[in-house]
């Protein structure tokens, strides 16, 4: 009965389907034909199903409230996408997160954000009160289009739609282009927020091997043949959580692979920023033909004033856009005419380039502390805050974050990102919140206390 209830829970049984049969639910479930009927008949009375004579048991109840947590296999806590979500942002000021996603408050521009927060409320007060037009704030628009051409991405404003953040764009495109049971394909590991998005949307997700360079273009290929996925949703330069960036040989091959079978390319390029030399677009290769460009600058000007947008071809814009109207009805002006005010400040190109070398720094400080406990980098990244490491012995890094939780450290265990659940003994670091000694007094601690016994000789 715990079961059935827990499938309509999952919106994996709807109204209307049928049950199995008395004898066989007996034989799956290990549990006599009594038993069975004695469930059917307590879920009947209390109206969840219904007998058809002659045929057997159908639901009547009707559809569950979408509850992602009980989508999908049941996980850990510490490993589960939504509860990783959750840990990091309630997170007290006390505790320590390098397992988090962002930069540290003092790493943001706050001067030049009081500064452009001063200028906007000085300004018109339609930038305050109004509504945007249904695209968003043009010149915002048109500044995006000139730094997309600046990275060989050709986009015209009108083939610019903000959003409210990057995850909203990813949300406005999957609504646009899936339909429930349509396959997609993600990297393995991933953003681990992916995911959850996914199985929002009830779409039949599929992983394909990260490597340093990029996706594994063998299981890539076979997923193409056998899946027919829909999209394929991934970080193409700065990857999130392996910090890899994917080779050129690899985007051209990826590209020739995707064209004639017909994949749609979501390619979130939310760390852009972070870049110190360029890395391989595919909206570049593809000139946004059947590649969509997902951007935010939440990661370099503020989490607070949040503001992403989409890039794809034209007609599919204006369809994103009616999208837009009817779930949000457009854009935060607010948020875009604070952005659009900091990045025409030179300001902004001199933080960029503060930040790129403080994490630069970090990065390098983070691998050797790491690679001192035995803890091993999977790529060396050239760019951005992750590092994406390997803990010594196979040890179970839900373990080590649940230990080095209770000193007050959130960490990011392996297999949040890993819809496979490959990624047992990885962790996530944040390089920018990893300076504090305590961190690793901790993960030193947490891997003897997880170490098997030594076997006695003899």
């Amino acid at each position: 009965m715990t079961t059935i209830r827990e499938r309509i829970a999952a919106r994996q049984l709807t109204p209307g389907a049928r049950l199995p049969s008395v004898r066989q639910a007996a034989r799956s479930m290990g549990v006599s034909v009594s038993t069975v009927v004695e469930a059917y008949e307590r879920l009947a009375a209390e109206g969840v199903i219904k007998s058809r004579p002659g045929s057997g048991f159908y639901v009547s109840a009707p559809l569950a409230p979408l509850a992602l947590g009980k989508i999908g296999p049941r996980l850990d806590r510490e490993v589960d996408p939504l509860w990783m979500s959750r840990q990091s942002l309630e997170a007290g000021e006390e505790m320590l997160r390098p397992g988090c996603g962002w930069l540290p408050a003092e790493w943001m521009p706050e001067a030049a954000l009081r500064r452009a927060l001063k200028a906007v409320a000085r300004g018109s007060a339609a930038s305050l009160t109004d509504y945007s037009e249904p695209l968003g704030l043009a010149p915002l628009r048109g500044f995006i289009a000139r730094r997309l051409g600046e990275r060989d991405i050709p986009a015209a404003p009108d083939q610019i739609l903000l959003t409210g953040s990057g995850t909203q764009a990813i949300d406005l495109v999957c609504r646009f282009l899936i339909e429930p049971g349509d396959t997609v394909l993600i990297d393995d590991p991933c953003y681990f927020n992916f995911r959850a998005l996914l199985q929002a949307h009830r779409a039949d997700i599929v992983g394909v091997p990260m490597t340093p360079n990029g996706p594994d273009l063998e299981i890539f290929a076979q997923s193409l043949a056998q899946k027919r996925p829909r999209l394929y949703l991934t970080n193409a330069a700065v990857h999130n959580p392996t910090g890899a960036a994917i080779s050129s040989t690899t985007a051209h091959r990826l590209m020739a692979l995707a064209e004639p079978a017909g994949l749609i390319i979501v390619e979130d390029d939310i760390f852009a920023d972070f870049e110190t030399a360029p890395t391989p677009r595919l909206a570049a290769f593809d000139g946004l033909r059947n590649v969509i460009q997902i951007g935010s600058f939440s990661k370099t000007l503020s989490a607070a004033a949040r503001c992403g947008y989409i890039a794809a071809r034209p007609d599919w814009i204006e369809q994103i856009a009616d999208i837009g109207l009817a779930t949000q009805f457009g854009s935060p002006r607010l948020s875009a005419e604070i952005a659009l005010t900091l990045l025409k400040d030179g300001g902004y190109r001199r933080h960029l380039e503060a930040l790129r070398a403080r994490l630069a720094g970090a990065r390098t400080a983070t691998i050797r502390r790491l690679e001192a406990l035995g803890i091993t980098p999977f790529v060396e990244p050239k760019a951005g805050m992750f590092v994406w490491a390997r803990l010594p012995d196979e040890a179970d890094a839900s373990q080590i974050a649940r230990l080095c939780l209770a000193e007050g450290i959130v960490l990011a265990p392996g297999n949040a990102f890993s819809l496979g659940q490959t990624a047992r003994d990885y962790l996530r670091f944040n390089v920018s919140q990893s300076d504090d000694p305590r961190i690793y007094d901790s993960l030193s601690r947490a891997l003897q206390a997880s170490a098997p016994p030594m076997r006695a000789a003899g």
